[in-house]
């Protein structure tokens, strides 16, 4: 059965589906809410290889035209170069602002694309298509976009929702267990943001989620739910809507300072050491009890998550380069640190005007941690 999250956004309200074989049906759900487009698919290598075929056969059975463009897999696609390379692609397809962009992929798939169909004719409709479990229940919802900067992670973007996205369950079986469980990190994150009786349900249920049982759709559905109801109350992140980015901003600063290399740090690993430092941070700052922050980590590696910087292959950044990076992040106003910290598992607050003296010293010894 297809479960539907309808987010009443209004004048720009869509449907999120979540359903197994929704690829054979996009065609079908698409024409019914934009007519007879045209339009551009746009994937990477790996995506491509497994499911571009089966989007493209039920794109053309709903008579919808579409030509595809296929960039290269990895964080490092979010870039300057890609994102002109896709606005050229769609406006040589003679594309016409009615049209539609389509993101084939993960979140840097959806992220590229987003940001491209809202800047390209000056906006134009898209499509999410998310093939990642991470994807599925966090960047394709919500209407954030863009592309990273060296000076640190999606910095450059545009607020741009989708017409639809199709959350096809399927494509999941594909995914690598690493790919899975970096995912595995977002849909706990809405446990911990305000939903205390999610977190014990997926303690209860993370085995059938992992195993792709009746579970699987079930937490995708409510991560969903949560990540609307949020952006229904504050689309442009001016208040509320920073909640989701709980373990953020160290998991964004640990991404720049390991240069988004995929092999070393993936996005939801990121967030799931982020999500560990907070709650030590918040139990620091004498905010949380410490066992909040031992029940979290121990939940994070039962998946399989890093929840350490020291779990991080390679050389790792100091204290003062990981500050640095934080610095630079979205959140930062006026040169003061905003944190997404916690009194509690579900009790997650915005902490505003934190001393950089204590977040730097606060990383130093966890640096030195052993």
């Amino acid at each position: 059965m297809t479960e539907r999250v309808h987010v009443p956004l209004e004048g720009r309200e869509y449907d999120i589906l979540i359903d197994n074989g929704l690829l054979a049906r996009a065609g079908e759900e698409i024409a019914s809410r934009l007519g007879q487009v045209r339009a551009a698919v746009v994937t990477d290598e790996n995506v491509a290889t497994h499911h571009l075929p089966a989007l493209l056969d039920g794109l053309r059975a709903a008579g919808i035209e579409a030509a595809s463009l296929t960039l290269p897999a990895g964080e490092k696609t979010k870039s300057f170069t890609y994102l002109q390379e896709v606005v050229d692609f769609a406006l040589a397809q003679r594309l016409e602002r009615r049209d539609a962009l389509i993101a084939l992929g993960g979140g840097v798939i959806g992220d590229l694309v987003g940001f491209a169909a809202g800047i390209a004719r000056r906006g134009m409709p898209f499509i999410q298509v998310p093939t990642s479990l991470l994807a599925q229940v966090d960047s394709s919802v919500g209407g954030k976009t863009g592309i990273n900067s060296a000076f640190g992670k999606n910095l450059v973007g545009v607020f741009h929702q989708p017409r639809l996205v199709l959350a096809d369950t399927g494509v999941l079986d594909t995914l690598s267990p690493r790919e899975f469980r970096a995912g595995y990190a977002e849909v706990v994150k809405y446990g911990l943001i305000d939903r205390p009786d999610f977190f014990r349900w997926l303690e209860e249920n993370r085995e059938d989620i992992f195993a792709g049982g009746s579970a699987r759709a079930e937490a995708i559905a409510q991560s969903c739910r949560a990540k609307a109801e949020v952006v229904l109350r504050d689309e442009f992140e001016r208040g509320d809507r920073a909640l989701l980015n709980l373990g953020h901003t160290f998991g964004h600063a640990l991404e720049g300072a390991t240069a988004y290399d995929s092999t070393r740090l993936v996005h939801g690993e990121g967030v799931a050491i982020g999500m560990a430092l907070a709650h030590r941070f918040s139990a620091r700052l004498n905010q949380a009890s410490p066992d909040d922050a031992v029940r979290v980590e121990a939940h994070l590696k039962a998946a399989g998550l890093p929840t350490r910087i020291q779990d991080i292959p390679g050389p790792l950044p100091d204290a003062e380069t990981l500050m640095n990076f934080m610095l630079q992040d979205k959140k930062v106003e006026g040169g003061k640190l905003t944190f997404i910290l916690t009194h509690g598992i579900g009790q997650s607050f915005i902490a505003r005007d934190v001393p950089a003296s204590e977040a730097q010293g606060f990383l130093r010894d966890m640096l030195e941690a052993r």
